[in-house]
């Protein structure tokens, strides 16, 4: 595994030495100092709690550098779940839970693309997403991928090996109507050929 450099923000001195410390014992990870500019892989935060100047922080962290963040906090209120996803909080450790072993798993899980989260804020979010599908995005016809509910079926129907025409007779659609649909899902996600659109509906989740 690539070395994964993490920066520790938090206005503690002790709890930066601490969080570090237990960082620098794990033989992939390193802790860049505040004279280093590099880069990091992953940036650790440390806060009792969300307050307005934490949430700039990541948001400009967020818009600057488009890094996963492990968030460790005291109390946290479920409202503020969307606005950490947004910027890019893919761990949630409480602070009173925080040891070595799960500090460095929820860094490499950041660092690999992740995440990490105690169950009753990854049940909150989940209920979260699922009332924005049913009360926003539905009656739009889109779902959380982006993609609309007609360009997810003929997305399903190319995965099943169905060509245009197929695709047309099936879903009762002319086949330019169908070309345009697949045209457009490549244009707006810059998508190659149309393997690369399967491979992107899979990979979103959506098929």
């Amino acid at each position: 595994m690539a070395m994964v450099r993490v920066q520790v923000r938090t206005a503690d001195a002790l709890a930066a030495e601490g969080l570090s410390s237990y960082l620098r014992q794990h033989p992939d990870i390193t802790v860049l100092t505040d004279d280093v500019a590099e880069v990091p892989d992953v940036l650790l935060v440390e806060t009792d709690r969300l307050t307005f100047g934490i949430i700039s922080m990541l948001r400009h962290f967020t818009a600057t550098v488009d890094r996963p963040v492990v968030l460790v906090v005291s109390e946290i209120d479920e409202s503020q779940l969307m606005v950490l996803v947004e910027n890019r909080v893919a761990a949630i450790i409480p602070r009173a839970a925080v040891g070595r072993e799960r500090l460095v798993h929820s860094v490499l899980a950041a660092a690999d693309g992740g995440g990490v989260m105690p169950a009753r804020l990854m049940g909150e979010l989940l209920h979260h997403f699922r009332r924005m599908q049913r009360e926003v995005l539905q009656p739009n016809g889109l779902t959380l991928s982006g993609l609309t509910a007609r360009e997810v079926e003929v997305l399903r129907l190319m995965a099943d090996g169905l060509d245009t025409n197929e695709i047309a007779e099936k879903m009762r659609y002319s086949v330019r109507t169908v070309k345009t649909i697949i045209y457009g899902v490549m244009d707006r996600y810059q998508l190659r050929n149309r393997s690369h659109v399967v491979a992107y509906a899979v990979r979103a989740g959506v098929i």
